[in-house]
């Protein structure tokens, strides 16, 4: 697929009754869903503060987590996955999204907003992910994100949108990923290689992201193609994408 940034894997022209992912249950939700949730997190978080500029911390490794991650880049703000606890010094941490009942483990800098998902928050000022994004409009304002904008960061560094893309074209022309191929994340998304193996570049193929079944490198087989590092002895798909080939810019 011919994208310039990350945002022109999510857009309407795409939307169709393919599946695009898989959850840890099994659930399969195609592109026509991931596409138009992905719009609603975006138009959900702009109340809680995102945009270009700041950094979005997600924590978890499920649809809602992805979608978080989605809805911050189409806002051109930066994702970054389990971010540590004290984040009260970080002058550029904006939104945390997390499962409700982990959200008072995080220290956050003043004016920063709490989301979470999964039961509904007691709290007055933390926003309800679930109930945001089935209310949302399911449309975006059309985009013009600029291919040097940070998307990704792990603490240590941060990667662009052209950075991300590049990555996941050599790990789609490296690793024969075609359309309808499922690709099962087996490494944590606070890698930024996971992220790109795992879940960028199977949306450049017009694949299928696949969540684990327990969040660890075992269960049974769930596509052809695992996202894991080769310090793991084995994985059930046929064919791994090894971390450590996966070279970010």
């Amino acid at each position: 697929m011919n994208a310039g940034t990350v945002d022109d894997l999510l857009t309407r022209e795409l939307r169709d009754d393919r599946i695009g992912l898989v959850d840890a249950t099994g659930r399969e939700y195609d592109y026509h869903w991931l596409c138009t949730t992905s719009w609603k997190a975006g138009n959900f978080l702009r109340h809680a503060g995102v945009r270009n500029g700041v950094t979005v911390g997600v924590v978890g490794d499920g649809p809602l987590a992805l979608l978080a991650f989605f809805g911050t880049t189409l806002l051109e703000g930066t994702t970054r996955f389990e971010p540590p606890t004290d984040l009260a010094d970080a002058d550029d941490f904006r939104t945390l999204v997390a499962p409700v009942d982990e959200l008072e483990g995080y220290e956050l800098p003043r004016g920063a907003q709490r989301v979470g998902y999964g039961d509904e928050p007691d709290a007055p000022d933390v926003h309800h992910f679930d109930a945001g994004l089935w209310s949302e409009n399911p449309s975006f304002p059309p985009l013009s994100i600029d291919s040097e904008t940070t998307i990704l960061t792990d603490g240590k560094r941060t990667v662009t949108h052209e950075g991300v893309l590049e990555t996941a074209r050599e790990v789609v022309e490296t690793s024969d990923v075609a359309a309808d191929d499922r690709v099962v994340v087996r490494a944590p998304l606070s890698d930024l290689r996971t992220v790109v193996a795992g879940v960028i570049a199977p949306l450049l193929a017009q694949g299928v992201i696949v969540l684990p079944d327990d969040g660890a490198e075992s269960g049974g087989e769930r596509g052809t193609y695992a996202v894991s590092s080769a310090s793991v002895e084995s994985v059930p798909e046929p064919n791994r994408i090894d971390l450590d080939a996966v070279s970010l810019p």
